[in-house]
């Protein structure tokens, strides 16, 4: 029996259930990411401000950030066990309820000028976004075919209104406890995870399998033998490329542009273009993966993470920041987007979910190194070097994943 019959025996009691499942999960998902996605915005455009102003120590200033990303990192397998244990829909309603907690933490945080509370605040919402991730793999549980490169580039969508939501939340919320600035921002980060509880009530996802099912012969290859196959160790170099490099640069962008001179405001700006780039593609990558192929969209994102290395080492001027964020944000989405679909094919239903945590395990390992690393590399080496370090890197991925991209496909492969 092929994987996608077993995913269609799972989840439907008759024919035409699985594309009514799989459309209304695409919905409720899309719905939580525009929730749930809204929180790492708010973070890093304050994490860093906020810092300033309560440590003492200048170099710690971006720590909220990175410890957001070593929380995202560290919460993606745990997150992987309790869906697998307990279903999706349990898993992401104790992810939103971290949520919630993480924004009342941070906010008591910023009020009582204890640092260490507030990291703790964005190191918990780390936590909740290993859960909100990987709603793009739910919404691809139910489809199949084609559709499941769609179903995650629709959920991505989700993300396109968080990049519009939470930067306004932050400039609606800065000033909303005038005694402690920038408390209110954080409140309303716990508000949306609030609000995505009744909305991920609706999810309808598979149950988990029984004990007794999952270890019957068959019911899937041992992690460590999927772990060396050639596909899989190109679709998580791809992911962690994608979202490594782009992490690495974003997290340094905000204070190259105001140490050449640019306000707070116009870098803020800067990141929210880019949010706004990272997702606005998402209405047709699923289309362009479904035409061209997995790997070539996402070989095209990777060449164009190098453009927008190229970008900014061209000039210092804003509009040289902003097409190098711009860019690399559209690089982000089809890199990120193509690799999570070539994931997709490395795994059958019984093994979704190690291979998933592991993925991401993996990828937001790197993310979260990357954000330690890129501040330090931009105080000791300045911003030509941050950008500098793309191409090397983004060569070793895309060599191979242009080589494959060049075999023939098989016929009604995506």
């Amino acid at each position: 029996m092929t994987a996608e019959a077993t995913v269609r025996n799972e989840t439907a009691p008759d024919e035409t259930a699985p594309d009514e499942t799989a459309k209304r999960n695409i919905l409720v998902l899309t719905a939580a990411q525009a929730l749930g996605a809204a929180s790492p915005p708010i973070i890093i455009s304050l994490g860093g401000i906020v810092g300033q102003t309560l440590s003492s120590t200048p170099a710690l200033a971006t720590l909220p950030v990175s410890l957001y990303n070593l929380g995202l990192a560290l919460g993606t397998v745990p997150a992987a066990m309790v869906m697998r244990r307990m279903g999706r829909r349990t898993g992401y309603l104790i992810g939103a309820t971290i949520g919630v907690f993480s924004g009342l933490v941070a906010t008591l945080g910023i009020v009582g000028a204890a640092f260490v509370v507030f990291c703790l605040g964005t190191f918990m919402a780390g936590f909740y976004g290993a859960y909100v991730q990987s709603y793009r793999f739910a919404a691809a549980d139910a489809a199949t075919g084609p559709l499941k490169a769609k179903a995650i580039s629709w959920v991505m969508i989700g993300g396109l209104a968080a990049a519009v939501i939470g930067p306004q939340l932050v400039i609606w919320t800065r000033d909303a406890l005038p005694a402690a600035p920038f408390a209110g921002s954080f409140l309303s980060q716990a508000a949306l995870a609030l609000l995505a509880l009744p909305v991920l009530m609706l999810l309808r996802a598979p149950k988990p399998a029984a004990p007794a099912a999952a270890a019957q012969p068959g019911g899937g290859r041992p992690l460590a033998e999927i772990m060396r196959t050639p596909r899989f160790i190109l679709a998580v170099a791809a992911g962690v490329v994608s979202y490594g490099l782009m992490s690495f640069v974003m997290t340094a962008a905000p204070m190259a542009m105001v140490g050449c001179g640019f306000t707070i405001g116009e870098a803020a700006l800067g990141i929210q273009w880019h949010v706004l780039a990272m997702f606005a593609p998402s209405f047709f990558t699923g289309n362009l993966i479904a035409r061209f192929g997995k790997e070539k969209i996402t070989a095209l994102g990777l060449v164009l993470i190098a453009a927008s290395g190229a970008v900014a080492l061209s000039g210092l001027d804003l509009e040289h920041f902003f097409v190098s964020l711009i860019l690399l944000g559209v690089g982000w989405n089809f890199g990120f987007i193509g690799a999570t679909a070539m994931i997709t094919d490395c795994h059958t239903p019984q093994e979704r979910g190690k291979v998933q945590g592991a993925n991401d395990f993996m990828v937001f390992g790197t993310v979260a190194a990357a954000s330690f690393f890129s501040g330090s590399l931009l105080n000791a080496s300045g911003w030509a070097a941050v950008n500098w370090m793309i191409f090397p890197i983004v060569a070793l991925v895309l060599v191979p994943l242009l080589w494959r991209a060049a075999r023939p496909r098989p016929a009604g492969a995506a």
